[in-house]
C-alpha cells in the first residue's frame, strides 16, 4: 500500500535524512564514481539528488517515470534508491540516448526501461501505472502545458511528482516552465515543496543543518542551486 501524505515540509524531509543515512552515505560514495564515468555529466544539484532519493526509499514506488534523462544522472540516482528498496522498475524517456552509455550496467540491471523518443506520442496507459513522477526535459511553457495537460491528469492521485529546474532564482522568470507549474499548483490549491536557496533559504539551512549533523557534507559534485519543485499530486 502506498504511504498516504497530502504535502512535504522540511520536518518530514529531515526525518527521511535521519531514517536512509547510512545507506545515502553508501550511494553518495558510488556517484562519486559513476561522475568519473567520461560519458556521464551531472544536472542534479546533490541535495535535490538526494531527496529524490529519499522519497523513492520512502514511498516504495513499484515504477518510477522519468522524462528526461539527459546524460543519466539523475537515473542514476532514481536506480540507487530502487536498488536499495530491493522493488521497484523505472521508465525513463528522452529524445537523445545518451544515458544509455553512461548509465553502469551493473545498476540498471533489470530495473530500468530506457525509451527513445518523444514521450508525448505514447498513447498507452503507462501514466495511470505510474507510482512517481520525475520530469527533467524541455523547459519551455508549451512543454509544460502538455504535460500539465495531459500527463498530470492521468497519473494517480498521492503520488509523488518533481519538476526540476523550477527555482535557480526566487521565481521562475515569465514564460517558463517553472510559471506554468506554479500557476496549475496554485490554481488546482496544491502546495509545493523545494530545497531551493534562492527561493526557500530556511529550508536549505535546515536541511544542510541535518546533512552537516549526519555527515553528509563533503560534495558529490559543485552545483549547489537545487531548483527542483516537490508535490504530492491531488
Amino acid at each position: 500500500m502506498r504511504p498516504v501524505l497530502e504535502s512535504l515540509d522540511v520536518e518530514f524531509v529531515r526525518e527521511l535524512y535521519r531514517a536512509h543515512a547510512a545507506d545515502l552515505k553508501n550511494v553518495r560514495v558510488a556517484q562519486r564514481s559513476i561522475l568519473g564515468v567520461p560519458a556521464m555529466k551531472a544536472k542534479l544539484d546533490d541535495v535535490e539528488a538526494e531527496l529524490t532519493y529519499l522519497l523513492i526509499r520512502h514511498f516504495r514506488p513499484e515504477l518510477v517515470t522519468e522524462v528526461g534523462t539527459f546524460h543519466g544522472w539523475s537515473t542514476t540516482w532514481i536506480l540507487q534508491a530502487l536498488r536499495d528498496n530491493g522493488t521497484g522498475r523505472l521508465a525513463s524517456y528522452d529524445l537523445i540516448d545518451n544515458a544509455v552509455r553512461a548509465v553502469p550496467r551493473e545498476l540498471a540491471g533489470d530495473r530500468w526501461d530506457f525509451h527513445h523518443g518523444d514521450v508525448r506520442r505514447r498513447d498507452d496507459d503507462w501514466a495511470a501505472k505510474t507510482d512517481y513522477l520525475f520530469i527533467d526535459a524541455a523547459h519551455t511553457a508549451s512543454f509544460a502545458r502538455w504535460y500539465l495537460a495531459n500527463l498530470l491528469p492521468a497519473v494517480p492521485s498521492g503520488i509523488p511528482v518533481s519538476v526540476h529546474d523550477v527555482f535557480h532564482r526566487r521565481r521562475p522568470l515569465p514564460f517558463t516552465e517553472g510559471v506554468e507549474v506554479l500557476r496549475w499548483l496554485k490554481e488546482h490549491d496544491i502546495e509545493y515543496f523545494t530545497a531551493a536557496p534562492a527561493h526557500a533559504r530556511e529550508v536549505y539551512r535546515r536541511l544542510t543543518e541535518v546533512r552537516a549533523e549526519l555527515g553528509l557534507t563533503e560534495p558529490v559534485h559543485t552545483g549547489t542551486d537545487n531548483p527542483m519543485l516537490y508535490f504530492i499530486k491531488g
